[in-house]
């Protein structure tokens, strides 16, 4: 029998889907001695590891030209919420060239999400009373011609 099967951990729901590339905000709770604050840190998702119970992201920001990174357990009940500003678009799995990079070289372009699904190419959607073909405009009858 497997410890891990005994001790089943839940994952954190405040947590969405997150990929490299995303630019987010962590809220997460400090505990000083026996006050507890909410702090938010933003920045742009450089690496996700899963793994079970040890799964974690790196966060990395640039405050005042120094380069943060910080690394945030997956199943911390710590993580109050954390809220996805946008979606990167990007072809690594771990943005470590950001490191090396600095003002507008380490901007990444925004991954264009489209709210509504559009069908496949090929398929036909159903045509409901809204997309039905307009009549082409016939010429009034009831005017009179300006010449007769």
């Amino acid at each position: 029998m497997n410890i891990a099967s005994l001790v089943e951990i839940k994952p954190n729901p405040n947590i969405p889907p997150l990929a490299p590339g995303d630019t987010v905000k962590v809220s997460s709770k400090i505990v000083e001695g026996d006050r507890e604050r909410i702090q938010v840190f933003q920045g742009v998702v450089i690496k996700v590891r899963q793994g079970g119970t040890g799964a974690n992201f790196t966060v990395r920001r640039v405050a005042y030209g120094i380069g943060i990174e910080r690394t945030f357990p997956l199943y911390s009940p710590l993580v109050e919420k954390v809220e996805v500003v946008r979606h990167g678009k990007v072809r690594r799995a771990r943005l470590y060239y950001l490191r090396g990079l600095s003002a507008k070289a380490s901007r990444i372009k925004e991954k264009r999400v489209d709210k509504e699904k559009k069908p496949k190419q090929g398929t036909k959607a159903p045509v409901t009373d809204e997309m039905k073909p307009i009549d082409p405009v016939q010429p009034a009858a009831d005017k009179p011609d300006e010449n007769s």
